[in-house]
């Protein structure tokens, strides 16, 4: 067996690629020598854990607690939400730039590492919420221009927007190098990451030991995201309320891989893409890829990876052009405008990331579900030629919250993302109406149930595929849901047809029935119905029947031209249930507005009604079909 020579990637086609060795230390890093890997940690308890931390010395020896005030805790739990957000672009860029087919260990490692990284995010903010803090993802600054510096960690490093290959392999390597913190850190700036989450470490015991556990973990418990959230992930995702919870947090984070002083090369953990395998840290599955050889058991830092060869094909690589900006291209082009529309998502993500942080954690489902969904925007850009025979690729650029396809703010409205779920803002009250019917299966009113608990943001299923109905729980990401709207944006009176009666006039817009079937007497429809008005009682089942409808197919004013009159309804959002457990439509009232995922906006109406079983030829609005598929909610919300 050939031993694979360092510093080269093994590729199809006989052909290799040298990676640019980096001085053994960066610049300006003091790496002390690591020694032997202690025994492995799987399988013990985060206090076996920080025990044999402890028992292997401190992480900055004989230096001062840089952390000593609340406000100084939060202010780097902050910035450990900056910094792990920071690396989640040039792993993106990297990981749609690689063919899955012809380079599927590349695609499990640096996925694997993107959602770890997630993870990592979560974690922070978790962490920041135990202790009173509220984490900020949608601003400037979570989006500088590439090239950039690693926020509050080694200046020397430098962040690029990169296809997969031996530069980007070299920057992923210098950022997760693990290396003790060998001196002080100078200003904000940590010299490793180990260092960073070391420093926070201490401040919590120190804070801990000062002012007592209470007083540190003040925050409300109900803020935490917790496994239930967040599946997608090999580790463990840990809600915070004390200081035992809080070093387990961190201990996660540093095993997987991220400035782990102690020379392992295992991680504890599972590898997420392949559950068989025990998994290494991210700077290790990142050698294996430069060696060319997985790491087996027996295998050390110091021996480098010894076990079966991977490859990395060059030619399954999409040249995506370094570093892209929207300004390279004119207004309007089609790369430039392709570019706005993946930079509108991904600050849609900053956006909901931030709302699951702050109080609405079930969002962190749909914000990883649109996450994983990027996929197609970014490799569609990767497709289109540029200049020099490489591609386009995403900007990740900051676009300002007015701007938007939708805005944000806690106004109360429903915003329909793209191939994703329904965003319901402002508390709008959430509950069940079953429909009430005869012996005679006539349709006679509408029943209100049990309302549902909320947050005050909360996402509904559009798919149909939720196991969590009514709420969206993301397997529209992973089934690669098509919500492609088709309804349009014209005012009811442009589609009207008129029907006059007897002291009544009815109107009816035919796309927007539902099939509710209200709209039908026990003998005749009401369009049949009208010719008798002149009888009060067929005038008043009329108009009864037509408040009943829960699209706003039909309304009626009592002439022609006059004011429409409408049921008093509520503001919310009902789950309806039709005959024998049907599973309907979501049924809007009260004049909540709906943005479709365009930015255009619905016209706003007392009622009308959203598809749910993601099967509607009239996204987003209802048609009907669910009567046709016979949907039904399996999981009851």
């Amino acid at each position: 067996m050939v031993t694979q020579p360092p510093g080269l990637l093994r590729i199809h086609h006989g052909q290799t690629i040298t990676v640019r060795e980096k001085p053994e230390h960066p610049p300006g890093v003091r790496q002390a020598p690591v020694e032997s890997a202690p025994p492995d940690s799987r399988g013990k308890t985060p206090e076996s854990r920080h025990h044999m931390k402890q028992q292997q010395g401190s992480a900055v020896p004989g230096s001062s607690v840089r952390i000593d005030t609340l406000d100084g805790l939060r202010e780097h739990l902050q910035w450990a939400i900056e910094l792990e957000h920071a690396t989640l672009p040039p792993y993106l860029c990297a990981l749609y730039s690689l063919d899955p087919e012809r380079n599927p260990e590349a695609v499990d490692v640096v996925g694997g590492v993107f959602v770890e990284e997630m993870l990592h995010l979560t974690l922070a903010a978790n962490l920041l919420n135990a202790v009173g803090g509220r984490p900020r993802l949608d601003m400037p600054g979570m989006l500088p221009s590439h090239p950039r510096r690693l926020p509050h960690g080694d200046r020397s490093l430098e962040l690029s927007l990169l296809p997969f290959g031996g530069e980007a392999l070299e920057m992923f390597l210098r950022i997760e190098r693990p290396a003790p913190p060998g001196a002080a850190a100078e200003g904000e700036d940590y010299e490793t990451i180990g260092q960073f989450y070391d420093a926070i470490e201490q401040g919590l015991r120190h804070l801990c030991d000062r002012l007592g556990e209470r007083e540190v973990f003040s925050g409300d418990p109900v803020r935490q995201v917790d496994a239930g959230h967040f599946r997608h992930t090999a580790g463990r995702l840990i809600a915070v309320t004390d200081l035992a919870s809080a070093l387990a947090a961190l201990e996660e984070i540093v095993e997987q891989g991220e400035g782990t002083a102690r020379g392992e090369v295992w991680d504890g953990d599972r590898d997420v893409c392949h559950p068989d395998r025990d998994e290494v840290g991210h700077f290790y599955r990142f050698q294996e890829l430069k060696v060319g050889r997985r790491y087996r058991r027996g295998d050390t830092p110091q021996s480098g990876p010894t076990g079966e060869a991977i490859c990395v094909d060059l030619d399954g690589i999409r040249p995506m052009r370094r570093n892209p900006r929207l300004a390279d291209h004119a207004v309007g082009s089609a790369i430039r405008t392709a570019q706005e529309e993946f930079n509108h998502t991904y600050c849609a993500i900053l956006h909901l990331l931030e709302q699951a942080f702050n109080g609405s954690p079930k969002l962190l489902a749909v914000a990883t579900g649109t996450m994983f969904a990027l996929k197609a925007q970014a490799q569609a850009l990767m497709r289109m030629p540029d200049e020099g025979g490489a591609t386009a690729g995403p900007t990740f650029e900051y676009v300002a919250p007015d701007l938007r396809r939708w805005s944000v703010g806690d106004s109360q409205r429903i915003v329909v993302l793209r191939d994703g779920p329904y965003i319901v803002y402002g508390g709008v009250p959430l509950r069940r109406k079953t429909k009430i019917v005869s012996t005679e299966n006539n349709a006679l009113t509408w029943k209100t149930g049990r309302p549902l608990k909320t947050e005050d943001t909360y996402a509904l299923c559009r798919c149909g595929h939720s196991g969590s109905k009514p709420f969206c729980d993301g397997t529209h990401a992973v089934i690669g849901f098509d919500g492609t709207e088709t309804a349009g944006v014209r005012p009811y009176k442009e589609l009207q047809h008129v029907h006059d009666g007897v002291g009544i006039s009815a109107q009816r817009v035919g796309e927007l029935c539902i099939h509710a079937a209200f709209c039908i007497g026990r003998t005749r429809p009401i369009a049949e119905m009208l010719a008798d008005t002149g009888d009060s009682d067929v005038r008043s089942d009329v108009m009864g029947r037509i408040d009943h409808c829960p699209s706003g197919s039909y309304s009626y004013a009592l002439q022609r031209g006059g004011d429409v009159l409408e049921p008093d309804l509520p503001e919310a959002v009902s789950i309806l249930e039709e005959e024998d457990g049907l599973a309907s439509a979501l049924w809007v009232t009260g004049g909540v507005p709906v943005l479709r995922a365009d930015g255009q906006a619905l016209e706003t109406r007392n009622r009308m009604t959203l598809c749910r079983c993601g099967h509607s030829g009239n996204k987003p609005l209802c048609d009907g079909t669910h009567r046709e598929i016979d949907f039904r909610e399996e999981t009851p919300g």
